[in-house]
Order: C-alpha cells, then sequence, then structure tokens
C-alpha cells in the first residue's frame, strides 16, 4: 500500500491546503451523483450523506446546518497509518475546534468551521514542530 506510516515524517512533511469554498454536510433519502457541487457521499443504512457546497446544498433545496471550510492535509498518508487522525483530531480538541474526517487514498481532508478555519490551520501547521 503506498503512501507514508511514520507519523513523525507526516507530522514533519504536514502541510495544510485551503479547497476554495464553503461546504456543508446534509442528510438525504434518496442517492445523488457526485458533480456540480456534490464532492463526497456516504451510503448509511439511515440514508446518504452528502458533503456539497453551500451553494449545490442551496439549488438542491438542502437544509444548511454546518457552513466548513475543507481542508486538505497535504502528506501522502498510508490508509494503514497510524495517529495522523488521532494527531489532528487531538491539537483540534485543544482548541475547541470540530473536525469532520474524509480519509482519500492519497490524502487526508478535514471539514471544519468555516469561521475558525484560520485558526484551524495554525493548529495543524503547530504539530510540525
Amino acid at each position: 500500500m503506498p503512501g507514508q506510516t511514520d507519523l513523525a515524517k507526516m507530522l514533519a512533511d504536514l502541510s495544510v491546503t485551503v479547497r476554495p469554498g464553503r461546504y456543508t454536510v446534509v442528510s438525504v433519502a434518496e442517492p445523488v451523483e457526485l458533480g456540480a457541487g456534490v464532492e463526497a457521499i456516504v451510503s448509511e443504512d439511515e440514508g446518504f450523506t452528502v458533503v456539497s457546497t453551500v451553494e449545490a446544498a442551496g439549488q438542491y433545496g438542502w437544509d444548511v446546518g454546518f457552513e466548513a471550510a475543507w481542508l486538505t492535509l497535504d502528506v501522502h498518508s498510508s490508509l494503514e497509518a497510524v495517529g495522523l487522525t488521532a494527531a489532528v483530531a487531538t491539537v483540534l480538541a485543544s482548541s475547541g475546534i470540530s473536525c469532520n474526517v474524509l480519509a482519500g487514498f492519497y490524502h487526508d481532508h478535514i471539514l471544519v468551521p468555516a469561521d475558525r478555519a484560520d485558526e484551524a490551520i495554525q493548529c495543524l501547521e503547530a504539530l510540525q514542530a
């Protein structure tokens, strides 16, 4: 499996990119297609969790209860890596910042409250020390 597994190296190499726009997470009963602002879909027993832009949510008539910034951790972490998610969640929790993690094949993606994005980035970059 490709990607980094050494936590110390992942943290030392960690940088954060902000995906442009604002995002929200909604639950819908019927599946939707990716694209046109629908960025991720998770199938659950209760329905479909959709991560979309706030604009797309408005077009679909979905309620926006949580506005998030989408942060990408620019380190190619292995899906078998241990500790990166815990380190990220811990440093954000210590500042009272909620985070919702999406694991991609190459990167982890973090949704944080949009109004706390800059603070979240500072916390994450502090992990490099």
